[in-house]
C-alpha cells in the first residue's frame, strides 16, 4: 500500500442491523480521523404469521436501499448483524419463505434431541458454543423434516443474505458463522465431526470469508436504485454486530472486559485461545471468533430487551422521566435472574417480572419505575457475575469495563455496573459496531492498521464517558447470593 494511499481519507457505508431497528451509517476515516454520521435509520419489526415468528427480511433490504440512496458517494459498504438466524435458498438463488426469527418456539425441546447424538459436554468441548435454544445448529435440527430445508441449496446467515441481494455474490463471514455452533474455536473452520453426528449437510453453507476480505461489488440494478455511481465494492466486516463492537472497544492493552448492551447484553473477555473445559460449559460462556484470530469469550446476558418490553407494555412513555424516577427507588430491593429463558419470548414482561419476585419471596415491583429499577438492578448483578467469572474461567484479571452500545445511554445502568463490579467502566462509543464496520472496510485501504491502532483511534476521536465504582459491594454480593439462593430453590 502506497504512502498515498494510506494518507488519503475515504467514505465507508456501515450497514448496522439490530433485533430492533437498522441504520445505515457514514464514516469518515483519514489520518487520526474519524467521523460518524447517520444517513437512515428504519425500524426492525418482526411478523407473527400462523407457521411462527418471522423476520420481514425484504422491508429490511428496502431500509438498506433507502439509507445508500441517503449516503452520498462511498468507498466501500459493510453489513453486520445479530447473530444465529438465516435465509434458505433454492437451486435459482431464490429466498425460500421469510427467515425464523430467532425468538421462534420451533427449537423448543430440540437441544436434547441433539444430546442424544452428540452429548453437550461434547458438543460444547467441539464448538465452544454457550448453550442457547436459537443457535443455528438447534433450528437446522428443528427445520430437518421442512419442505424450505429440503428445497435448499444454499444457507446465508442474514448479513450474507443481504450482501448477496447486494452484490450476486455467496459467502460465510466467519466472526458470524462461529455463533451457529459448528465451527471449532481451535481450527477457526468447519467442525466436519459435529456436522455429520447430526446430519447437517456443511455444503449447504458457501465459503468462509474473513473480516476485511472482498465480498463482491454492488449490482447495477443496486446503484440504479441508490444513485451511487460504482463501481461500489462490498468489504466482510465483523458481520455479527457483537464482533463489529468489541473491535470499537476503546481499551488499551489486554486488562480489560467489556460489555455490549443493546436488545442483549454480551459481557465477557477478550482472549487468544478460546476455554473449553468443562467448567467454563457448566458456567454457560462461549467461545466466538473476531478479528485477528481473537475469542469473544463471553455470557448472553438477556439485555435491555427486559426494558424495551416492559416501555412497550407500558404505552411507550417518556423514557428520559422513567429512569429518573427508578434512580430514587431503594437499590437491590428485587433482583431477577436477568438471563433466565423465561424472558426470551415477547409479552406480558412486566407481569412476568412480577411473578419471578413473588416466587422468590421478594418485594413486588407494582410501579414502571420499580419495575425499570428491579431490571436495571438485575441487569448490573448480571453483569458483575457474568465478569467475575469469566476473570476466574480463564485466568484473565481485568481492571476495567469497557461498555459499547445503546446501553451507554442509560447512565442509570452505567453507574450500577460500575457498583456491581466494583471497578471503573468507561462508557461510549453508542454506535460501537458501526464503527468496527467502518474501520475494518477502513483498514482494507491501509488507513487504519492492526486492532492495537482501531481501538487507539476511537479512543482518540470519540466521546467517552467514565464511572468511578460507589462504596456498598457488599450488599451486590449480598443480593447475588440472594438470588442464587433463590435458583436452587425446588420449583412446584
Amino acid at each position: 500500500m502506497s504512502a498515498a494511499v494510506k494518507s488519503k481519507a475515504a467514505t465507508y457505508a456501515a450497514v448496522d442491523l439490530g433485533a430492533s431497528s437498522g441504520r445505515v451509517m457514514v464514516g469518515r476515516v483519514g489520518p487520526g480521523s474519524l467521523r460518524l454520521s447517520e444517513a437512515h435509520r428504519f425500524p426492525n419489526r418482526p411478523v407473527r404469521v400462523p407457521e411462527g415468528l418471522r423476520w420481514n427480511v425484504l422491508s429490511l433490504y428496502t431500509g438498506i436501499l433507502d439509507g445508500l440512496r441517503a449516503t452520498g458517494p462511498v468507498d466501500s459498504v459493510g453489513i453486520d448483524s445479530w447473530a444465529v438466524d438465516y435465509g434458505l435458498l433454492d437451486a435459482d438463488g431464490a429466498l425460500l419463505g421469510n427467515p425464523v426469527h430467532y425468538r421462534d418456539t420451533r427449537t423448543d425441546g430440540v437441544a436434547e434431541k441433539v444430546w442424544a447424538a452428540v452429548p453437550a459436554d461434547e458438543l460444547y468441548a467441539a464448538t465452544g458454543l454457550q448453550y442457547a435454544p436459537f443457535n443455528t445448529l438447534y433450528q437446522l435440527t428443528a427445520a430437518a423434516s421442512s419442505t424450505h430445508l429440503s428445497q435448499a441449496r444454499r444457507l446465508l446467515l442474514i448479513p450474507d443474505l443481504l450482501t448477496y441481494w447486494l452484490t450476486g455474490e455467496q459467502g460465510t463471514e466467519l466472526t458470524n458463522a462461529s455463533t451457529t455452533q459448528l465451527i471449532d474455536p481451535l481450527t477457526r473452520d468447519w467442525s466436519r465431526d459435529i456436522a455429520t453426528r447430526l446430519g447437517i449437510d456443511l455444503s449447504l453453507f458457501a465459503p468462509l470469508r474473513q473480516p476485511g476480505d472482498p465480498a463482491g461489488a454492488l449490482r447495477p440494478e443496486v446503484l440504479e436504485q441508490t444513485g451511487l455511481a460504482g463501481p461500489v465494492p462490498v468489504t466482510a466486516v465483523g458481520s455479527h454486530d457483537t464482533a463489529s463492537a468489541v473491535a470499537a472497544v476503546p481499551a488499551a492493552g489486554e486488562g480489560f472486559a467489556y460489555i455490549c448492551t443493546g436488545t442483549w447484553s454480551l459481557a465477557g473477555l477478550e482472549l487468544m485461545t478460546p476455554v473449553l473445559t468443562e467448567d467454563s460449559r457448566a458456567a454457560n460462556f462461549t467461545n466466538e471468533l473476531g478479528l485477528d484470530g481473537t475469542v469473544r469469550y463471553l455470557r448472553n446476558i438477556m439485555g435491555l430487551w427486559l426494558l424495551q418490553e416492559c416501555v412497550r407494555a407500558w404505552g411507550d412513555p417518556d423514557l428520559g422521566a422513567l429512569l429518573r424516577e427508578a434512580a430514587t427507588v431503594p437499590a437491590l430491593r428485587s433482583v431477577v435472574d436477568a438471563g433466565d429463558a423465561t424472558f426470551l419470548t415477547p409479552g406480558r414482561m412486566p407481569e412476568r417480572i412480577a411473578e419471578a419476585c413473588h416466587r422468590s419471596g421478594q418485594p413486588v415491583p407494582k410501579t414502571p419505575a420499580e419495575v425499570t429499577r428491579c431490571i436495571l438492578d438485575s441487569l448490573a448483578l448480571a453483569h458483575r457475575k457474568a465478569i467475575e467469572d469469566a476473570q476466574r474461567l480463564a485466568d484473565h484479571p481485568v481492571d476495567v469495563v469497557h461498555i459499547v452500545g445503546g446501553g451507554t445511554r442509560n447512565a442509570l445502568l452505567c453507574q450500577l455496573t460500575a457498583d456491581a463490579c466494583g471497578l471503573p467502566v468507561v462508557a461510549g462509543p453508542t454506535e460501537a459496531a458501526a464503527l468496527g464496520n467502518v474501520l475494518v472496510q477502513a483498514r482494507g485501504r491501509g488507513l487504519v492498521g492492526d486492532l492495537g491502532s482501531m481501538r487507539r483511534l476511537i479512543a482518540d476521536t470519540q466521546l467517552l464517558e467514565r464511572y468511578e465504582p460507589r462504596g456498598g459491594i457488599a450488599t451486590w454480593h449480598a443480593a447475588e447470593k440472594r438470588l442464587t439462593a433463590d435458583e436452587r430453590r425446588p420449583r412446584p
